[in-house]
C-alpha cells in the first residue's frame, strides 16, 4: 500500500498541474486533478496486482520498462475519457491524455525501479542476514 500512496501523491501533483495549465480554469483543473488521479490510482493498484503474478513478475516481461508500457496504455485511456467527460472537449482530452500520462509515465518509471531497486536490497538483506546468522556458544 505505501507504494500505491506514493505514487498517488506524484501523480496528483502532476495532474493538477497539468489539468490548470491546460484550461486555465482552477475548478475544472482542480476535478480533473482529483477525480483523474482517483480512477488511475485504483487502476494502478490493480495493475500491481497483475504484475505481481509470478509468471508474470519473473518472466522477461517483469522489468521496469515493459511494465511501464502497460501501465501507460491504461494511464493514456483513463486521463482522455475524465478529461473529455469533465471538460466535454475532445482537445482538452486529448491535449491531456498525451501531456499528463507522459509526465506521469516518466515519474512511474523512475518510482518502479527505486521501488524494484528497493525489494532487491531488502530480499538480499534478509538473504544475508539467514546465511549469516550468529550461533550463540556456550562458555563455561
Amino acid at each position: 500500500m505505501k507504494k500505491t500512496i506514493s505514487f498517488a501523491m506524484i501523480h496528483f501533483t502532476v495532474a493538477f498541474t497539468v489539468a490548470y495549465l491546460l484550461t486555465g480554469d482552477i475548478i475544472l483543473g482542480s476535478l480533473i486533478a482529483l477525480i483523474e488521479p482517483l480512477v488511475n490510482t485504483v487502476a494502478f493498484y490493480f495493475h500491481e496486482r497483475i504484475w505481481q503474478w509470478p509468471s508474470l513478475k519473473h518472466s522477461r516481461f517483469g522489468k521496469p520498462a515493459n511494465k511501464t508500457i502497460s501501465f501507460a496504455a491504461v494511464h493514456f485511456s483513463v486521463a482522455f475519457t475524465v478529461a473529455y467527460l469533465l471538460s466535454g472537449s475532445w482537445m482538452v482530452g486529448g491535449i491531456m491524455a498525451l501531456i499528463e500520462p507522459a509526465i506521469n509515465t516518466l515519474a512511474y518509471l523512475a518510482h518502479e525501479t527505486v521501488w524494484q531497486r528497493r525489494e532487491k536490497h531488502q530480499a538480499s538483506s534478509h538473504s544475508h542476514c539467514r546465511h549469516h546468522s550468529i550461533t550463540p556458544s556456550i562458555t563455561h
